[in-house]
């Protein structure tokens, strides 16, 4: 190559970099841009929050932490919101480690249409079933209990099928090889499957702590009890019948928020391996 042409390859793969960059800081300021804004207001006064046009810059009423800390038994919300996520993670691994496999490895009549039946609980709104749940827990006596915001999400479509699409992808050569050495399949799935797994079970664990750890309106209507309640419910607190506490709520909102951020962005190199391990990373 001439080195004419070199230097305009090297000059369109800089542009295409640096633009691919540009789009990729806009994308990151508009999605940050929101939780920025809450900071601004949790170290805002309650005047300036309403103020137009608005002060993007932050301000010093560092009191409002404290002053929202306060208002809740927030060490009991942690606690509460810790216990149900754990519990809800460990379900939803275990089911979805048995279904994928099932689906993905073991061969029975009508698997693709359990398949179908599973995927098709995606296409159901959640909002649609809360009366009948609602009546059903309130059955079982399972209201402001623990029971109520863990068993009911203890399985994931998102998890069988993300774990059917890895077994799916090992190759055929080990299942044979296990089965020639007189490995049953729960001895296949505990000894070689599961292990290899590991990076879809760790996306998996990620995706329902975080689901469970923002969940609010579940726990909203299933308990009234602040004993057994999570962090989300415990900032309805900032809602009252003379307004919103816009400021405290800012502040709640900035504390119980960042455990769950710090815990992302540490682990978020797991959840883009656990992705590519579904593409047929075991192969080869």
């Amino acid at each position: 190559m001439s080195r004419p042409r070199f230097r305009a390859a090297l000059w369109r793969k800089r542009s295409r970099r640096f633009r691919s960059g540009l789009l990729a800081l806009a994308i990151g300021i508009v999605f940050a841009f929101p939780f920025y804004w809450v900071i601004v207001t949790s170290l805002s006064s309650t005047n300036r929050v309403y103020q137009f046009p608005p002060d993007f810059l932050p301000g010093t009423v560092t009191g409002n932490y404290s002053r929202a800390w306060g208002e809740a038994t927030w060490v009991r919300f942690f606690v509460n919101t810790l216990f149900i996520a754990g519990a809800t993670v460990a379900l939803v691994l275990i089911t979805s480690l048995l279904a994928g496999f099932a689906l993905g490895v073991t061969r029975f009549r009508g698997r693709e249409l359990v398949l179908f039946a599973v995927l098709s609980i995606l296409m159901i709104p959640k909002v649609v079933l809360l009366i009948p749940d609602y009546v059903v827990l309130s059955k079982l006596h399972w209201l402001d209990t623990y029971w109520a915001q863990i068993v009911p999400w203890g399985a994931s479509v998102f998890g069988i099928f993300l774990l059917r699409q890895f077994f799916r992808s090992l190759p055929q050569e080990i299942v044979e090889a296990a089965e020639l050495d007189g490995a049953t399949q729960m001895q296949f799935l505990r000894t070689i499957a599961a292990p290899l797994a590991r990076p879809a079970l760790i996306t998996i664990g990620l995706y329902v702590f975080i689901a469970s750890w923002n969940s609010f309106l579940w726990p909203f209507i299933m308990t009234s009890n602040p004993k057994v309640q999570p962090i989300e419910v415990g900032l309805s607190t900032f809602y009252g019948t003379n307004g919103t506490d816009w400021t405290g709520l800012s502040a709640a909102v900035v504390f119980t928020t960042l455990p769950v951020m710090v815990i992302f962005m540490i682990a978020q190199r797991r959840l883009v391996e656990g992705a590519s391990a579904t593409t047929g990373a075991t192969k080869g």
